[in-house]
């Protein structure tokens, strides 16, 4: 993070803290929750939630070079969500289902924390159109 006046800005997106909790998901998923889905969910749930889990870290990656073009930057936000949904509805899955295969309060501990990295890009989100709203505000007119 850089100190610019009073305010400070990061620089690189794996220096967020929503990037770096999703990293640390999709990291976990990978390792530790698919390797244990059934044989017969290999080709569904388990590539669905590989991707899903790649998806959200990748997508925030993506936008963060746009994040001055507030409309490109809202909608990467927006789908990073909607991956993070996505991942959710397959871990409830698991729980719901494949009871004998996995640990279900780690399911429940990963959901929690899917809500919390929800939760931190709407933070993120609603806070950068903040931000653009009073840059424009501040821009002078030119005439």
């Amino acid at each position: 993070m850089t100190k610019e006046g009073s305010k400070s800005y990061v620089k690189n997106f794996w220096k967020l803290d929503v990037h770096q909790r999703l990293h640390k998901l999709r990291k976990v998923v990978i390792l530790n929750v698919i390797p244990k889905i059934p044989r017969d969910e290999k080709y569904d749930l388990a590539d669905q939630m590989k991707r899903a889990s790649k998806a959200a870290c990748a997508i925030l990656a993506e936008g963060f070079a746009k994040r001055f073009q507030p409309k490109h930057w809202q909608k990467y936000i927006t789908d990073s969500v909607g991956e993070c949904q996505e991942m959710m509805d397959h871990l409830m899955v698991i729980r719901d289902i494949y009871t004998d295969s996995m640990n279900i309060k780690s399911v429940c501990r990963l959901i929690d924390e899917y809500t919390r990295a929800i939760s931190q890009l709407l933070a993120f989100n609603k806070s950068w159109g903040v931000y653009h709203r009073n840059k424009r505000l501040l821009t002078p007119l030119i005439l």
